[in-house]
């Protein structure tokens, strides 16, 4: 049995690496602003979340190009970074987490407003005449209810993470063991003819493709079933 090139287990652990920050980061942040989204009443509330779905429409290159600006040693990135010596945010792992954020923040907020919004108002309004407090009541309540569009926002947000190429080429460039990920490792592949390390990687792709869309058909069943 033929052992697996050494260069393929680095792109395979950054990218893990990557996906899980990110994911995490993302239910942090994408969780207020998915109940803002759904419960808000702002007559701009539709604007917010328009430019919250820009990156689902926007071509990677123009996202990452700006992105790239923005986190290089003119933008607020390089002010940043600054903080600790440093010149720049680009081409940095740092970078690739806050470049996948803003990719993948609709892939976890849409799911998560929408199991808010299928909620309706009564378990709240039902919470509140039992003098529980706002805060209280999303925690017992409002979040239970929402599993299902919590899991599929995580299960989504680390899928796209991992599946990234043209944003993290942009702002991360091709750095052995800081920015080079799986998407970009098999692109490197492909262009040094090394067709065996390129097959491994994409094939392994296709697989974790057909085990998320099935894991998002089952999570669908089951929300479904217990609805009926």
């Amino acid at each position: 049995m033929t052992a697996l090139p050494v260069g393929i287990w680095q792109p395979v652990r950054l990218t893990i690496e990557l996906a899980a920050i990110t994911t995490v980061i993302l239910l942090i942040i994408g969780t207020p602003i998915a109940w803002w989204l759904a419960r808000s009443k702002a007559r701009w509330k539709e604007a917010v979340a328009t430019l919250v779905a820009m990156p689902l429409v926007l071509p990677p290159t123009v996202l990452g190009f700006y992105l790239l600006l923005l986190l290089g040693p003119s933008g607020p990135g390089g002010a940043l970074a600054g903080l600790w010596g440093a010149r720049t945010l680009a081409f940095t792992f740092e970078g690739l987490v806050i470049g996948s954020v803003v990719y993948s923040i609709p892939f976890v907020v849409q799911p998560i407003r929408n199991a808010f919004v299928a909620m309706g108002e009564r378990p709240m309004e039902a919470a509140a005449t039992l003098r529980a407090s706002p805060r209280r009541a999303f925690w017992t309540v409002a979040a239970p209810l929402a599993r299902p569009g919590f899991l599929t926002g995580a299960v989504l947000g680390f899928a796209h993470t991992v599946g990234e190429f043209g944003v993290v080429l942009m702002i991360g460039g091709n750095i052995p063991g800081e920015t080079k990920v799986l998407s970009v490792a098999i692109y490197d592949f492909v262009e040094t003819s090394q067709w065996y390390e390129a097959s491994i990687l994409a094939a392994g792709m296709v697989v974790f493709a057909f085990v998320v869309i099935l894991a998002m058909m089952l999570i669908e069943k089951r929300v479904a079933r217990v609805g009926l």
